[in-house]
């Protein structure tokens, strides 16, 4: 199974747009997916419900996606925290994990793009080469999240088809 991390907890955030968009096609696929949001998450600490999440979808997923915007030149805390109070020998060792950057910039998130990589490497993640920095996210989709350009759409089916194969 894939699990797609929407790597924000802003309300209606363009990265859950994005992380839906990721869900849908992964969907089209009949490919085993599932979609969770960094809204959801109301904790600092760990406790029952940070136990529920890791077993019910951390565990078993062997792959994920983190569609990650831009924040303050990396990406946001919440989803460090996500890493910080799970068990990560469980949850998060040696799974493959394919990376989409997010900013409203020219550099889509470049730099949290390669932040989190070194990290996800520490934790002993496979992180997937291709990882996709999208810019100026906001002309790049419309206001239900679908991308406008032809050339992203191609992009981001490349990098998901090419993951699927990793």
């Amino acid at each position: 199974m894939i699990t797609i991390i929407s790597g924000t907890n802003r309300n209606n955030s363009k990265t859950l747009q994005v992380a839906q968009y990721y869900y849908t096609y992964l969907q089209d696929r009949a490919v085993p997916v599932k979609l969770f949001s960094l809204e959801e998450l109301q904790t600092l600490k760990r406790n029952e419900a940070i136990v529920k999440l890791e077993n019910e979808l951390l565990i078993p997923s062997e792959k994920f996606i983190f569609i990650m915007p831009e924040y303050n030149g990396s990406f946001p805390g919440v989803l460090k925290i996500l890493l910080d109070i799970t068990d990560i020998r469980k949850c998060w060792w040696h799974k493959k994990i394919l990376l989409t950057g997010l900013a409203d910039g020219r550099g889509g998130n470049l730099r949290g793009l390669e932040h989190m990589t070194n990290i996800l490497h520490y934790l002993k993640m496979n992180v997937y080469y291709n990882k996709l920095p999208i810019s100026k996210i906001n002309e790049e989709t419309d206001p239900q999240g679908q991308f406008l350009n032809p050339e992203t759409r191609a992009n981001i089916a490349n990098q998901i088809e090419d993951f699927l194969q990793y």
